[in-house]
């Protein structure tokens, strides 16, 4: 058996023509195709699915005992869109057994999939899709057009461009132009960095489950309360340390900064972790192995943070300096939880990896 697996990665079949995946079979998948075509005629996952449908039939053609699906994930492209893209896939593999895919791409967003897809059975191939445009400048315009209609377009790029036209005006408004470009390539910077590791999907996440837990009257919702105020608290501890010595270098005042509010912020942290394991036993009776691992490298990350403050400090031949064996264990300590924390995360993946395999599948009839 070989499946031709189509991903609609930001669920556009789901939100535009209302079809839910997963979509099996050739019949199920014409008309699926036939749907979005008809409620977003310029949609590129139309065309996805039938090269789909195109290979199939080349492939039965061949004699291979073949089967189509479409895999849908989320309109919030990310960790969300990708874990039901591989519950999906896991539901199809049920159903129809198989070792061996091919990997239909409308783009490079799907191929983002291909090690979700690739650890549970052999790809044999990636067949891309890309649809023929005129080149011409009206052509050109409108598909900019149509780009930015897309809300996942908009919010990735428009919203940031948007906000630093307003906050260059305001700069200029106020005649600290120079401070607010400053700022404004702070926060860019911050941004670049947040999209990158697909750290504002898990603020975002966060976000959506403290709402959650409001809602719910849950006990995580206190610990949050609880950790966003001892950050508070290590912020204003630094910035009382920074504006209480005028007289120091920018450098020492900075380290003062760091090193007062540095164990209040990895103390809310563990108190936010605590709060989420808290209501993972609440519900399920079990905390599970992440908790003390996440605990571990805390501490492990608070403590190399110091090393470094005192690091820069030492080479800076500030007061604040430890002594050199005080910064060498420090240093020592926190690689070895880290280290201790890899190791031991490692170790639950790849068991949960074993039980799964060993886990017997049953199949259908």
């Amino acid at each position: 058996m070989r499946l031709v697996v189509c991903v609609d990665r930001d669920d556009d079949l789901g939100r535009k023509a209302g079809v839910p995946g997963p979509v099996v079979g050739r019949a199920a998948v014409l008309e699926a195709a036939a749907k979005l075509g008809i409620a977003d005629p310029g949609d590129s996952d139309t065309n996805a699915m039938y090269a789909g449908v195109h290979l199939l039939d080349e492939l039965r053609r061949h004699g291979d005992e073949s089967e189509i699906v479409v895999l849908t994930g989320s309109p919030k492209v990310g960790i969300l869109s990708d874990r039901k893209v591989a519950e999906q896939f896991d539901q199809v593999l049920k159903d129809h057994p198989t070792s061996t895919a091919h990997l239909i791409s409308d783009g490079a967003e799907d191929e983002y999939l291909f090690p979700i897809l690739a650890s549970r059975v052999r790809i044999d191939g990636v067949h891309r899709v890309y649809v023929r445009q005129s080149q011409s400048i009206e052509s050109t315009y409108y598909t900019i057009l149509r780009a930015l209609k897309d809300p996942k377009f908009r919010t990735k790029t428009v919203l940031p461009l948007a906000l630093l036209f307003i906050g260059l005006g305001l700069a200029a408004a106020a005649g600290v132009v120079w401070w607010g470009l400053v700022t404004l390539l702070v926060a860019a910077g911050v941004y670049l960095v947040l999209w990158t590791f697909d750290i504002d999907e898990m603020i975002i996440d966060s976000l959506r489950s403290a709402s959650s837990d409001i809602r719910q009257g849950s006990v995580a919702f206190g610990f949050a309360l609880v950790s966003l105020a001892l950050v508070s608290i290590g912020f204003l501890l630094g910035y009382n340390q920074y504006a209480g010595t005028g007289g120091s270098s920018p450098v020492a005042r900075l380290l003062l900064f760091v090193r007062a509010g540095l164990l209040w912020w990895f103390v809310g942290g563990e108190v936010w972790e605590s709060g989420r394991a808290l209501r993972r036993y609440l519900s399920v009776r079990k905390v599970g192995a992440g908790y003390p691992i996440v605990t571990i490298s805390i501490v492990g990350l608070g403590l190399l943070s110091y090393g470094v403050v005192s690091m820069i400090a030492f080479f800076e031949s500030t007061a604040l300096a430890p002594p050199l064996w005080i910064l060498i264990a420090t240093f020592s300590s926190g690689f070895a939880l880290t280290l201790v924390a890899a190791l031991l995360s490692q170790y639950v993946r790849g068991r949960a990896g074993a039980e799964e395999e060993s886990t017997p599948e049953v199949s259908p009839g």
